[in-house]
């Protein structure tokens, strides 16, 4: 199955429906609860909640979720154009991945169920429209924060990467992260893990109006790890929010997330974010942070609260 372990938990939505055309001689046997094998409505909507929660079961690419919430309704169709029943479902879970799959499984058994409780008295029998109506969540909510891709620069603040003695892979990453969500315009500078250096640069990108700065390395605990520090002396306004995430998820990775150090805030109109050295750490900040905060240019400039 595909991996998903990158992905962020995150709540997620899925409505679906589908429909079952039948005669109007049989929709008026269950208006009055005239079935032989009995209610349709509720052993469909019991078929409907089985369903769902096996369609990791079924589908072999299909990861095994969570539901959180779901949702069953029946609605009888009689006019000129069609007569039957539309079956919705609706879906809520927390996760990393989709839940469209399981509403339009249990739309589908819901279906099914209610063909085969009414096959005896009704050769007309079709199912059909079996659709996702809607899904949010995921990638599917964060189209909003593509609309203008911002300036980014990338800031690899490192005594062994600056002299040449090692070569840059973490500021690499980020700038692969940031290609990623359709980010174009990216500055790339190396720097010693040096105080002045290290503000100077960042000073210099806040003049041109970079929307967003990312700093690597120099996060941990040793004599020469200064970004931090240096850093947090040109913090305007703090942003522990994204620390934070960049941290518990970081976590669920490794215990040593706990250990790299992290500021995150505004100067003037730019927002600046530390993220660890090591490849893993700079990748999985990203992924934690992307393309989320983005938003915080429109706050910065007054707007998106």
């Amino acid at each position: 199955m595909r991996d998903i372990s990158h992905k962020q938990i995150s709540l997620r939505t899925a409505q679906a429906s589908g429909f079952i055309h039948c005669t109007p001689t049989t929709l008026e046997k269950i208006q009055d609860n005239r079935i032989d094998k009995g209610n349709i409505v509720e052993f469909a909507r019991a078929a409907a909640f089985f369903a769902a929660k096996n369609t990791g079961t079924i589908l072999p690419h299909c990861h095994p979720v969570g539901i959180d919430g779901m949702e069953v309704t029946f609605t009888i169709v009689q006019d000129d154009d069609r007569n039957g029943i539309e079956i919705q479902v609706f879906m809520k879970s927390i996760g990393r991945t989709g839940i469209e799959m399981e509403a339009l499984t249990g739309v589908s058994v819901a279906a099914l169920t209610i063909y085969d409780m009414l096959k005896p008295i009704d050769t007309q029998l079709e199912i059909g429209s079996i659709k996702l109506v809607e899904k949010k969540g995921g990638k599917s909510d964060r189209k909003k924060f593509f609309a203008t891709p911002p300036p980014c620069a990338v800031l690899v603040c490192s005594d062994s990467t600056a002299s040449g003695n090692r070569e840059d892979t973490s500021g690499k990453l980020i700038i692969e992260a940031l290609k990623a969500v359709h980010v174009t315009s990216i500055e790339y500078k190396i720097v010693p893990d040096d105080r002045t250096l290290i503000q100077q640069q960042i000073l210099d990108w806040v003049k041109q109006d970079v929307h967003f700065i990312f700093t690597t390395g120099g996060t941990g605990l040793g004599p020469r790890d200064n970004t931090v520090s240096a850093v947090e002396e040109l913090i305007e306004r703090d942003a522990d929010g994204v620390t934070e995430a960049i941290r518990n998820f970081g976590q669920m990775r490794t215990p040593l997330a706990m250990m790299s150090r992290a500021v995150a805030g505004s100067i003037a109109d730019t927002m600046v974010v530390t993220l660890p050295g090591s490849s893993d750490g700079a990748r999985e900040g990203m992924e934690a942070i992307l393309p989320a905060i983005f938003h915080a240019r429109k706050m910065l400039k007054g707007g998106g609260h």
